[in-house]
């Protein structure tokens, strides 16, 4: 790589990305995790970095975070959203959400979280969301739930809503 090639690529902007999975119970809810890194109280979906520097892709890092959060080492399935997260302060950051599928009573059995980072886990209803998901977190679960069902393919969205549909981006 030329010197001016590399002055050039490091002078663009940067970008995070991260890759989650939604998994399902047979009863329709939804399995979170809840971190013990973050202060708000939030729980998350099984998922987080792409570890693109190593040349990971984001249905890699879904993968091997389920491995490593959850215990189930479980191929993703369709990408049903992509989601462009800005916030003040933050670089932006590419979050890509997988099909997990619906989980078998013994898959959910054999789930176990990783004591470095979670603290537990739990099925929750679509309705319940909101008690434990940011804002923007659960507008994606939902948007990620209504392309799956309605087979639209990926829903493209800024901060959980219809990319289409956002003026300006907003905070999450």
């Amino acid at each position: 790589m030329s010197t001016d090639f590399a002055a050039y690529i490091a002078g663009l902007p940067k970008i995070l990305a991260g890759a989650n999975t939604l998994f399902r119970s047979a009863d329709g809810r939804v399995l979170l995790v809840e971190p013990n890194y973050r202060d708000d109280g939030t729980w998350t979906l099984p998922g987080g970095t792409v570890e693109s520097d190593d040349g990971e892709t984001p249905r890699q890092a879904a993968r091997r975070e389920s491995l490593e959060e959850i215990g189930l080492d479980l191929p993703p399935g369709a990408l049903l959203a992509v989601d462009w997260i800005v916030w003040p302060g933050r670089p932006a950051l590419t979050s890509f959400l997988y099909d997990g599928g619906v989980l078998t009573e013994q898959q959910l059995s054999a789930v176990h979280v990783q004591e470095e980072e979670l603290d537990s886990w739990r099925l929750v209803s679509v309705e319940e969301l909101d008690r434990y998901l940011t804002a923007g977190a659960a507008r994606r679960v939902r948007a990620a739930l209504a392309a799956l069902f309605a087979g639209t393919g990926p829903a493209e969205l800024v901060n959980g809503r219809r990319a289409d549909s956002v003026a300006a981006p907003d905070t999450p």
